[in-house]
This record gives C-alpha cells, structure tokens and sequence, in this order.
C-alpha cells in the first residue's frame, strides 16, 4: 500500500503523521522514540484492512516541540486536537509504551471516541522497574549517539539486529533537532506514572493487551495486572519478542492485532 506523509494543525501544534490505507481509522501511538516512523514496518499489514494514521506524537519526531508539561493529560488533549483536525469522530487506537499510556488517558476521557484499544507494552499500568532502560533513556536524551543508542536498543528487542539502522539513525537525528530532548526534561516521566486500578476499571471498551515474552523494560506482570482489572481486556504474549514487540516479531504482533479489530 502507497504510504503518504501530511502535516496537520492540532490546535495550535503542527502535526506530522504518515498514513496509508481506507476504511475505517486506525491510529498507531507511538513510545519514547522516533516518532510515527516507528510503526513503517507494519503499517502495510494493517492499512490492507483499515485506513492507518501513525502521527508523530506532539514533542517528537517532526511535529512541534514546545515547551510544555507533557503529561497524559496534555497528550490526550493533543490527540483530541489531531484526530478533530483530521475529522475523525471515532477510531480504534494501537498504542505502544508510552503511546499505551496516552490511548489510556484518551479513553478515558473521551470513552465515545474510541472503539477499541490494543495496548502493546504499554506503559502507565506499573512503574518502570528497569534501571538500564531509564539510563539509556537518560543517555539518549542527554548526548544521543550511536553508543547511547546501541546501549538502549538492547532494552527495545529481544533480537538487537531486528532493530533498522536507518530508524536509529533518524531516531538520533530527531532528538537533536530544536527542542527534541523537551518532552524527556519537561515531561519527567509524568506520562508513564502507573494509572491507578479504578480507573483502569472504568475502561469498559475491547482491549487487547501484548506483551513481549523477553520484555526487559516494563515486566509482563504489569499487563497481567492490568488483564485482571480491566474488566472487558484480553491479553496475548509474543514468545522471542522484546519491548518493541512488532520489531522482533513483526507477523505474529499484525496477526494478532487483525483478528482483534476484526472481530465480531
């Protein structure tokens, strides 16, 4: 499918998203990274299926970096913003780590907005136990260079050279760009702070929850904590995969997710 690049106003926030396919809207959230260019490698899998917008997240990418609280609050106001933007009443949204988080917050906010939910090791569901990841994390978003990168990475994947160089390499490029480290220093991990049980409760829509069975970022605990409370929630574990499920096992994570959203 012919993948397309736009940029949108998000109130006040110029938006960059790519996006291919027709039908109904399907928006891919992405984590700490790159920006929608995270979700390349399966948006053609998706988009044979769904009209697919992967946008980059309002303080990455090449969307606008301004300074802000970049809080789950100030995210989900932005995704209202975008998906208003783009005339889009109502859509199924595919989040991975912090994008996870954000979906949750949307979801909660706007309940009528959102058909169904995939929460691919999202986090906001447990704090980050993980103290390599938060110092690469920390690196990258200090001085970013290959070696930051090549120490992170490790926490993404189960397979490191499953990771496309030219995406680190962009990934590096964005984080320097103006305001690129922002949402790092400004955000102070406000966006991934755990959401408590009662209101993972009130989230009554379908939701599927992945999780990478050599996660070494946020433990599988934490998505079968939140199976259990989440009370209409199903949870699917992707053996030799890591953080970035869809990096490592890019087949079995658009398998899973396409017979999800096309159920009955």
């Amino acid at each position: 499918m012919p993948v397309e690049k736009g940029n949108v106003s998000a109130g006040a926030i110029k938006t960059a998203y790519i996006t291919a396919g027709m039908g109904q809207p399907v928006v891919l959230l992405h984590g700490s990274s790159a920006g929608g260019i995270t979700w390349y490698g399966v948006i053609g899998a998706l988009s044979q299926h769904w009209r697919v917008l992967a946008p980059d997240v309002v303080g990455y990418g090449e969307s606008d970096k301004p300074t802000a609280t970049y809080d789950r609050p100030y995210f989900a106001a932005w995704l209202r913003a975008f998906l208003d933007a783009l005339d889009l009443p109502k859509v199924s949204l595919i989040g991975l780590s912090q994008g996870g988080a954000i979906a949750l917050q949307f979801t909660l906010e706007n309940p009528e907005r959102v058909d169904r939910l995939v929460l691919a090791d999202s986090a906001g569901l447990g704090k980050v136990t993980s103290l390599g990841g938060f110092l690469g994390l920390l690196c990258g978003n200090t001085l970013p260079s290959r070696v930051a990168g090549w120490c992170f990475n490790r926490y993404l994947v189960h397979h490191p050279p499953s990771i496309d160089p030219t995406w680190a390499e962009y990934k590096r490029e964005v984080s320097r760009m103006p305001g690129g480290k922002r949402v790092f220093w400004q955000g102070r991990g406000k966006a991934v702070a755990p959401i408590p049980a009662e209101q993972l409760r009130q989230v009554t829509h379908r939701t599927l929850i992945v999780w990478g069975e050599e996660e070494r970022f946020l433990p599988l605990s934490q998505g079968e904590a939140a199976q259990r409370v989440m009370p209409n929630a199903q949870l699917k574990v992707i053996p030799k995969a890591g953080h970035i499920t869809f990096f490592d096992q890019p087949e079995a994570f658009c398998d899973l997710v396409i017979r999800f959203l096309k159920e009955p």
